[in-house]
């Protein structure tokens, strides 16, 4: 299934490894109000493709956080934004 969408964490946004049956984990992803779950591709070898997905994510998201959280990320779009109020 594939889809494009943009979405932005709500205030009480989290992720949480959770199990859609004793069998079948999946990653959610509360975005508040919007939920994803990222479930096991259904063929063989699915659990590998699944794993290496979310160790990219993980390595990614580390990254965003890190840019974020430094002086430079936090303020760079407030910083760089043209002043249209003339």
């Amino acid at each position: 299934m594939g889809f494009n969408a943009t979405c932005t964490p709500g205030r009480d946004a989290g992720a949480a490894m959770i199990r859609m049956t004793p069998e079948v984990p999946a990653l959610a992803i509360y975005l508040d109000p919007v939920n994803i779950a990222i479930q096991l591709p259904p063929f063989p070898g699915g659990s590998d493709v699944l794993m290496r997905f979310c160790q990219e994510l993980s390595r990614e998201a580390a990254k965003l956080a890190d840019h974020l959280g430094n002086q430079e990320g936090r303020h760079a779009l407030a910083e760089e934004a043209p002043d249209v109020r003339g």
